[in-house]
């Protein structure tokens, strides 16, 4: 028998202590507190090393669970919190000052970080409130810039929305020192379509407005005001070309340390360190061979963690299956290990940065570095992110608009998409209805007596004075912190703070950068025969085809329907998109004040069985059943089949990546409608 030692299970010694790894979270939450929570605690057993909350859209954008806005919207991509008691639920047996939470939320941000901080000190009686407050750690995201340009669970104004941003910002480095106040998301803007430039570029514009108007607030001495710079964390994308998502995250520390330094003056490198933490890409996850979907995902995480001097310091990954619907338990739990494998496993950790000296990652990085500041720059001369609003969301879609037109045209290749698209029987998705989780079709009968419940208990009074106390000080400039987190105490609801300063600021509705946008540069045969079908179609019917695009409900994922309405436009058709966060009662009153030939919903939101079948039922009672209707999201097979039984023309789910051909089926659909 040999003697020799096994030199692989003999590793070579580490050049340095081997480094700690990043934070590992799974962006969770749904159905009801109670759920959501027994899934925080669940991965947490699993090794996962902070908690990253999801909250449904109803909570995200300021309402009640019993709102009319809320319908069919309570629990589906995240969990309701509509007041104090809830926010108990879904930390309860979670020690909060040992924890660090991030949470997605950003028009009412101000307010959940209230309850999480009444949260916290009521675990911890013992201590002063004070005390507490400095144990906190974690992350509001709080960015509503991005809102504008790519999310859309916005609010308020801008110049109220930088206020409130501004507000939490001098109160949390004031009495909550190790909380990040904000995330400037660059993340969404690479779902929306963002070039690594653009990305970059919106990013550190938007930082800079938020600091400017924090510095402009007055709230924060000069002394103090490096410790706010050194609060700012960044929440960014990763895609799947892992060497460019590499030189664009070592092009951000290195533009960072330049504002910091050069714009604001910070000495200490410390505040200057660029702090980031990272959701990788989902709008390149397939709903064809969805297997396929495991390694983009690694290979995107690697982008994010291979650079050790630009590494994220919190990580969290999609599931595999998010192209299809709700994840799993079990799919979280795949992508938490492949973090755990990369850490634990690898020898990543072990070395310095491997790409030091790399002259191919230094040009990369400097080309990077010298057309974001090009952009920043035309961005800065319009008035900065604020007042560049319309052009970078014009931008955005034009250049979404020029990716999809290229993985059409087979330009950039997507494997079993536009390329190898033979493929085996799947076991994963032998059954798709069971492949991924749906949401718990009594959470919204559950939220709305929780209310209930919660108002019944409370001092209505205590209520009535702490929110006009709210309005008091939103009117008169004071930080509203304080009295936000009065309001919280007295027991408050999501809906009513919200509602409260909806009446001081009033509400905004975001530009949708459709008509700006530029869309296919040249048309080709297959949009020429769509043209030609277009324009025959309207000759027949005696007028040009009207389409109308509407997104209903609460979902503020616009970029499907951007580029429906782009390339529409492109095909001939007379488009009429009004934006996101529309009632299924507005989008009728458009579809008969505009006398359209067909009317398209967009929703990914999981709420198409309640409010595609209130669009139909609206266009029946207007004498317009004979319009027909066509919807796209992400929705299941079974709930597919359901709408066609109920009258839906067509769906289309993220495999129907061919716009020009959606457009040839929807003037087939329109042809089909009137007899031709």
């Amino acid at each position: 028998m040999s003697t020799t030692p096994d030199t692989a299970a003999t590793p070579e010694k580490a050049s340095h202590p081997k480094d700690r790894p990043w934070v590992m979270r799974t962006y969770a939450g749904h159905s009801t507190a109670e759920a959501s929570n027994a899934l925080y605690r669940t991965n947490l057993a699993k090794g996962q090393t902070g908690l990253s909350v999801a909250f449904d859209l109803v909570t995200q954008t300021g309402y009640d669970p019993d709102s009319p806005m809320a319908r069919g919207e309570v629990g589906t991509v995240g969990v309701p919190i509509p007041h104090l008691g809830e926010m108990r639920k879904l930390f309860k047996d979670i020690p909060l000052t040992d924890m660090n939470t991030s949470m997605t939320i950003n028009a009412v941000a101000m307010w959940m970080l209230a309850m999480y901080q009444v949260v916290a000190e009521e675990q911890n009686q013992e201590m002063e409130p004070a005390e507490v407050a400095k144990l906190l750690s974690g992350t509001t995201q709080n960015d509503i810039i991005k809102e504008y340009l790519s999310r859309g669970t916005y609010v308020f104004p801008p110049e109220a929305s930088l206020r409130l941003i501004a507000d939490m910002i001098a109160y949390t480095v004031n009495y909550i020192p190790k909380w990040n106040p904000i995330n400037i998301c660059s993340y969404h803007l690479q779902e929306a379509g963002a070039t690594p430039t653009q990305e970059l570029a919106y990013a550190l514009c938007t930082s800079i407005a938020v600091l400017d108007q924090v510095k402009n607030s007055g709230q924060v001495s000069d002394e103090d005001f490096e410790k706010v710079v050194g609060r700012i964390s960044f929440f960014v994308n990763a895609g799947v070309r892992f060497i460019e998502e590499t030189c664009k995250m070592r092009a951000f520390t290195e533009l960072w340390d330049e504002i910091a330094r050069e714009r604001y003056g910070v000495q200490d490198p410390k505040m200057r360190r660029f702090r980031y933490g990272v959701q990788v890409n989902s709008l390149g996850l397939t709903e064809a061979q969805p297997e396929n979907n495991v390694q983009r995902i690694v290979l995107e995480m690697l982008g994010v963690t291979l650079s050790k001097s630009a590494r994220a310091r919190a990580v969290q990954l999609p599931a595999w299956n998010e192209a299809l619907g709700l994840p799993r338990p079990w799919d979280q739990q795949w992508s938490l290990r492949l973090q755990q494998v990369l850490a634990f496993e690898s020898d990543l950790l072990e070395y310095d940065d491997i790409f030091d000296g790399s002259h191919v990652i230094e040009a990369k990085v400097a080309e990077l570095k010298e057309s974001a500041r090009a952009e920043m720059d035309r961005v800065q001369a319009m008035g900065g992110a604020m007042g560049a609003v319309d052009y970078m969301k014009s931008e955005l879609v034009s250049s979404h608009a020029r990716r999809r037109a290229r993985i059409e045209a087979g330009e950039e290749i997507i494997v079993g998409v536009n390329k190898y698209e033979t493929t085996e029987p799947s076991p994963l998705t032998a059954n798709l209805d069971d492949a991924i989780m749906t949401a718990d079709p009594k959470a919204e009968e559950a939220a709305k007596a929780s209310v209930e419940a919660w108002k019944a208990q409370r001092d209505e009074a205590e209520v009535a004075e702490a929110l006009a106390k709210v309005a008091e000080d939103a009117k008169s400039g004071e930080n509203l912190m304080q009295a936000t987190l009065a309001a919280a105490r007295a027991g408050a609801t999501t809906g009513e703070w919200a509602g409260t300063l909806r009446e001081v600021f009033g509400e905004f509705r975001a530009p949708t950068g459709v008509s700006g946008a530029v869309g296919v540069a040249e048309a080709g045969a297959e949009l020429s025969a769509v043209r030609e079908a277009v324009r025959t179609t309207a000759d027949e019917l005696g007028g040009r085809l009207r389409l109308l695009v509407g997104k209903p409900g609460l979902d503020g994922h616009s970029n499907g329907a951007e580029q429906v309405a782009v390339r529409a436009r492109d095909a001939g058709f007379e488009v009429i998109y009004q934006g996101i966060r529309l009632t299924p009662e507005q989008i009728v009153a458009a579809a008969v004040a505009e006398d359209v030939h067909c009317v398209g919903l967009s929703i990914l939101s999981g709420s198409h069985m309640e409010l595609v079948p209130a669009v139909l039922d609206g266009l029946k009672a207007a004498g317009m059943d004979d319009v027909p209707v066509i919807v796209g999201g992400i929705i299941p097979d079974s709930d597919g089949r359901k709408l066609v039984e109920l009258g839906v023309a067509a769906v289309y789910t993220p495999k129907d990546f061919g716009l020009t051909e959606i457009m040839g089926g929807i003037v087939q659909v329109i042809r089909r409608a009137n007899g031709l």
